[in-house]
């Protein structure tokens, strides 16, 4: 862990286990509730620090990291597959979007713009002047998930150092090795090493300490719902941001070409192991062209090899614990035997699960209704765009849906129809650059990530006013 720019070694330590083999991948700290308690007070005293800047500076210090994360770029993308279990290729390309992440965040250092308000434009406002500022919010605990263990977590602390704010991370405790690796370049970066603090350890522990600590201002997480509604329930009178997840949808209709499309859908499902919050985790197809949509996608989920994440050639590694691949197994034996069928897939190798693909599911069964995060695709038909619409909108959630169509008009009438933060035209939801707004509906959150967006929620209005008569 890292308190204050400092790593401190302790006794009691976190063990990081390879998903694959459940070999030991390295060690860190285990942070106790004392240590929630200094790393929040030395993000008080980093923020003190941090209000001296110019945007500038701030600009410069996250320029300096995007090179160092460049520099150690395969360093961290062994270290993600290993303790993660996404595949090398997947992990290089996350390490390449946190350069862009960071990239971004520290231009984002130099718009953080207020504006002018009309004062006299009230009927008391004759002779006055006024304008906003934009000012941080102050700490920032930070709750990143494991699936994306390095952008994940910029795409949290970045912003708010950009706005200039000092942050706690709190990494999974299964992607450890990051979390302290990522809070390292911030120091070697140059940073206000009072504002760069990670802790690693129990989420059940740390995240109950910062989360209730009257020290933090602002609280932003990615994980499940269950643990997002958990944490506003006891946050108390704090800022939120959070990204909940999904049981993300496509829509095929009946102008689209399967042949087109089908390997990116698989892509869209299969990526990962299916452990992305936008996942293609339904897919309603129109009824016409239905069964030649499954056997494509079939013959394309057979094709991907599964094992070695750190194998070049793997196309899907491992889930990230056993207790993952039993629910999953479970999720589908309730699915076929409500009246699904199981196509291929679903077979069992330690952690790793072969890239399934289920037909005719329920809509009441859980691999429709609840995020699966797994190597799963259920594909269901429609009759019609309207009960395609009712299909995917029939979730508590609604992060980020996909529709491929070449007719503009049904393109803009699921974009109107859609409950979700994002609707993708001819593009699966798995989609996002850096830079976008991200974030859901319903369940699947509150407030948008991205790092301009991200910053509009890690900072205050402050109103200046003049009366000049």
């Amino acid at each position: 862990m890292i308190i204050g720019g400092r790593k401190i070694e302790s006794k009691d330590r976190v063990v990081v286990r390879s998903p694959y083999d459940n070999s030991i991948v390295g060690e860190v700290s285990r942070a106790l509730e004392t240590d929630v308690r200094r790393a929040v007070e030395s993000a008080g005293a980093g923020r003190t620090i941090l209000s001296g800047q110019t945007a500038y500076e701030r600009y410069s210090t996250l320029m300096r990291l995007a090179g160092i994360l460049s520099e150690r770029s395969e360093r961290f993308a062994k270290t993600i597959s290993s303790e993660m279990g996404k595949t090398i290729k997947e992990a290089r390309a996350e390490t390449s979007r946190a350069v862009e992440t960071v990239t971004w965040s520290a231009e984002e250092a130099k718009r953080l713009y207020g504006s002018t308000v009309p004062m006299d434009a009230a009927p008391t406002g004759k002779g006055k002047i006024g304008f906003y500022l934009r000012v941080p919010v102050g700490v920032v605990a930070a709750i990143s998930p494991f699936n994306f263990p390095l952008n994940l977590s910029l795409h949290k602390i970045a912003p708010a150092y950009a706005a200039g704010n000092a942050f706690v991370l709190k990494p999974a405790e299964a992607t450890s090795l990051t979390g302290e690796m990522l809070g390292e370049a911030f120091v070697d970066a140059g940073a206000v090493p009072q504002a760069v603090n990670v802790l690693t350890g129990s989420g059940s522990k740390i995240g109950t300490g910062l989360v209730t600590h009257p020290g933090v201002r602002l609280i932003t997480f990615t994980g499940s719902r269950d643990v997002g509604e958990w944490i506003v329930r006891n946050a108390g009178l704090k800022k939120v941001v959070m990204e909940l997840g999904s049981n993300s949808a496509v829509v095929v209709c009946e102008d689209a070409r399967p042949e087109d499309i089908v390997r990116r859908i698989a892509l869209g499902g299969y990526s990962q192991a299916g452990q992305v919050c936008i996942s293609v985790q339904r897919v309603y197809v129109y009824e016409g062209i239905f069964d030649r949509f499954v056997d494509l996608l079939s013959r394309q989920a057979q094709s991907l090899k599964t094992g070695n994440p750190l194998d070049e050639s793997t196309d899907v590694g491992p889930l990230i614990t056993g207790g993952d691949v039993e629910r999953v197994k479970s999720w589908i034996g309730e699915a076929v035997g409500n009246g699904a069928g199981l196509v291929c897939g679903g077979t069992v190798d330690g952690n790793v699960m072969a890239p399934a693909v289920l037909v005719n599911a329920k809509e009441t069964d859980r691999v429709v209704k609840d995020e699966l995060f797994a190597p799963v695709i259920v594909v269901n038909r429609f009759r019609d765009d309207a009960e395609a619409i009712r299909m995917v909108n029939d979730s508590r959630y609604g992060l980020q849906t996909g529709v491929y169509t070449s007719d503009v008009g049904r393109a803009w009438k699921y974009a109107k129809g859609l409950d979700a933060g994002g609707i993708l035209i001819n593009e699966i939801p798995n989609f996002r650059v850096d830079l976008m707004p991200y974030g859901g509906v319903k369940e699947s959150g509150i407030g948008r990530e991205g790092p301009r967006f991200a910053m509009e929620e890690m900072t205050e209005i402050k109103l200046i006013a003049f009366h000049l008569d």
